[in-house]
């Protein structure tokens, strides 16, 4: 899964403008109906020094199957307008929403690479609605690692175990973690002030709530829907290598069997057998990838990275009401 350490990045940290997220905030909710649909979009800005800067976003319109839509094409005419208008228009990153953090994918690998693989300094931001509207902002900036990028980028690779141990990939180093920070202009934060202060005290004590059972039960089965992947494809591996196992067995034997012939042949004065592809005799069997292993590994890993996160979260509103239950505040204490 996306790691917590640093790898060697061209990008330290992210800073976004609030408008940005706003867009992208009001971005899902108009088109990730149901928490069902997935949104992507593309991230505008520029980098400074070791930093990068996220101005501006468009989203992708949502695609009919009965249409004919070109997606390069719309982005460079997006682009395009932009920089008519003045706006900043360099692309630096994507981003995509998900629900309950289930987002490490093939196709979030294949999507980053490619960005990445364009443009050096680009991220993926990954934004959860679901898990925003349990008490504070879910939006996380991710980029591949060195290592991955090297590894990935060898289209040669059958991504078999010897592959993967050989290019040092495990779950913990395919993706990194780039720390984000919100910007927001002075005026706003202005705003965002008098916001506060007029919000009501039941309001100001939403984030207390202590129904969130429903949130820990919904991760806790898509954690245990992960692992069973996991032991699927885990067996599927151990039936390759009984295959493997048993089939060079009856190599050994065949060829056991055949230098015990010509040296018979040998002894009679007749010629040896003539030497024969073994590969035809014996098809070879195909190795199978690890690659969606590796991915459901670190998904499994987010998962319990959330969990933790969530239950540490419940477990101090829980000690904080007990608390308030067992010592109320007296209003008419002087």
């Amino acid at each position: 899964m996306a790691s917590r350490r640093t790898f060697d990045s061209p990008v330290k940290y992210v800073q976004i403008d609030g408008l940005v997220v706003l867009k992208i905030i009001k971005h899902c909710q108009e088109e990730g109906t149901a928490g069902q649909d997935l949104v992507q979009g593309v991230l505008l800005g520029l980098v400074v020094d070791n930093r990068l800067e996220i101005t501006n976003c468009f989203p992708f319109p949502r695609r009919n199957d009965d249409e004919d839509f070109d997606e390069v094409q719309y982005q460079m005419e997006m682009m395009r307008n932009l920089r008519r208008v003045n706006i900043d228009h360099l692309h630096v990153g994507w981003y995509q929403s998900t629900y309950f953090g289930g987002f490490i994918n093939r196709a979030l690998l294949d999507s980053q690479y490619n960005y990445q693989h364009s443009i050096e300094e680009s991220v993926v931001l990954i934004y959860d609605p679901l898990k925003t509207t349990q008490g504070y902002l879910s939006l996380k900036a991710y980029r591949l690692t060195p290592e991955m990028m090297k590894f990935y980028g060898s289209r040669d690779q059958d991504f078999s175990s010897e592959s993967i141990k050989a290019a040092g990939i495990s779950f913990e180093n395919m993706f990194t973690e780039i720390p984000v920070t919100i910007k927001n202009s002075h005026l706003v934060n202005s705003m965002l002030c008098e916001i506060d202060e007029s919000l009501n005290e039941k309001q100001s004590f939403d984030y207390l709530d202590l129904g969130t059972s429903s949130m820990l039960e919904k991760n806790l089965r898509l954690l245990m829907e992960s692992v069973d992947e996991v032991a699927i494809d885990a067996n599927k591996f151990v039936n390759y290598q009984r295959q493997y196992q048993k089939q060079n067995l009856a190599k050994t034997q065949y060829l056991q069997k055949r230098q015990q012939e010509n040296q018979q042949r040998i002894a009679r004065g007749e010629k040896p057998l003539p030497d024969e592809d073994i590969n035809k005799i014996f098809k070879p069997l195909q190795t199978p990838p690890r690659l969606d292993s590796l991915l459901i590994t670190g998904q499994i890993d987010n998962y319990c990275q959330q969990i933790g996160e969530f239950s540490s979260q419940s477990f101090g509103k829980l000690f904080l009401a007990e608390s308030l239950q067992e010592n109320p505040p007296n209003p008419t204490a002087t």
